[in-house]
């Protein structure tokens, strides 16, 4: 890529990012058509099995807006993205005890690169590591309870109807739209919108530094 064209995509990343932050759920749906592509390819290609790529990558977009406060574009979103998302799959490794060695994106050189955990790894270490993943696992299974309980009580059912068939049954959104007779950008919309609570519930926990360690600069 050239400097031009390089230094273009940042600008673009810069004004989604101010949009997301003003709450704006098509940017934040752009942010996610621009770069869920690249992050399945990098995920995908690791470990040759789409249905937890997709997971990966779901989650590495759900810590990258929790982290967002903390962004501050001293790094191309690119490689931030890229650093959330080898983490979440070296975790996604290491539960399913295999040895994680994953090179980072290649094209830029401040992605860097994940070590592999060595065979002295203490006891103490390992125990951190499962207890942050527990508690950043029920930080964001209290979030989505939180905002579906507030859905019921508005009576809000389409949303509800539309994250249960998203998120539960893995539905792509036209598949949604079809079934519910509502347009796919009502269900993007829907889905941004719930993504964006999600992030400013789980902001609000004022959880500790320890949680999300691998989001922080």
């Amino acid at each position: 890529m050239s400097d031009a064209n390089k230094t273009q995509e940042q600008e673009a990343d810069r004004y989604l990012i101010e949009r997301i932050r003003a709450g704006d759920s098509e940017a934040w749906q752009n942010l996610i058509d621009r770069y869920e592509g690249r992050l399945m390819a990098f995920t995908n290609s690791r470990i040759r099995n789409r249905a937890s790529s997709e997971d990966i990558v779901q989650e590495a977009f759900v810590g990258f807006l929790v982290s967002l406060p903390n962004y501050d574009g001293g790094r191309p979103l690119e490689s931030y993205l890229f650093s959330i998302c080898a983490y979440k799959l070296t975790d996604h490794l290491r539960r399913e005890g295999r040895r994680p060695s994953i090179q980072m994106h290649g094209r830029s050189s401040t992605a860097g690169q994940i070590e592999p955990a060595g065979v002295d790894r203490v006891a103490s270490s390992i125990a951190r590591s499962v207890e942050r993943k527990v508690i950043e696992e029920q930080a964001v299974r209290d979030a989505i309870a939180e905002q579906i309980e507030r859905w019921k009580k508005s009576g809000s059912w389409v949303k509800l109807q539309v994250i249960e068939l998203l998120f539960v049954l893995g539905r792509s959104n036209k598949d949604v739209a079809e079934q519910l007779e509502i347009s796919e950008q009502q269900v993007a919309n829907y889905k941004s919108d719930f993504q964006i609570r999600l992030r400013a519930i789980v902001q609000r926990m004022e959880l500790d530094e320890s949680v999300f360690p691998e989001l922080a600069d």
